[in-house]
């Protein structure tokens, strides 16, 4: 009797780790039509990154704004621009042992001009290990 509650409960921990990651949103087959890619990348703002690199600011980034988060119901403007990715520069550096730093800086020019306010000190700073794919250490 009390071992189909205890069968139940371990199954649906067995759940949690079929979780779906958040995958961004695509245009629909129409709107894809439309796209024509140019034979070569314009040379005026090419900016290429190496795979660590961008492995590094893709894992930072998916914990400092994860896909899919969005700002509370009465937030001001300001608050639902911090809440979007693009409101904030990001600069990386290599670091020791094939670490990579991160940083995130809030830039108020990337929000609509009814957003903009300054604010200090908004962003954070990452050490991420790209080889294990984690988060070493957040200097806020």
């Amino acid at each position: 009797m009390y071992r189909l509650p205890l069968i139940l409960c371990l199954l649906l921990q067995g759940c949690a780790l079929f979780q779906r990651t958040a995958r961004p949103a695509h245009a629909s087959p129409e709107e894809a039509s439309q796209v024509q890619f140019p034979r070569e990348l314009p040379a005026a703002g090419l900016q290429e990154l190496s795979g660590p690199m961008a492995a590094a600011i893709a894992l930072a980034m998916d914990d400092f704004r994860p896909l899919g988060t969005h700002p509370h119901r009465d937030a001001t403007p300001l608050e639902q621009c911090l809440y979007r990715r693009e409101a904030f520069n990001v600069a990386a550096a290599p670091g020791p042992n094939g670490w990579v730093f991160v940083r995130f800086s809030f830039s108020p020019a990337n929000c609509a001009e009814h957003e903009r306010e300054i604010v200090l000190d908004m962003g954070a700073t990452y050490a991420v290990d790209v080889a294990g794919a984690r988060i070493l250490a957040i200097q806020p």
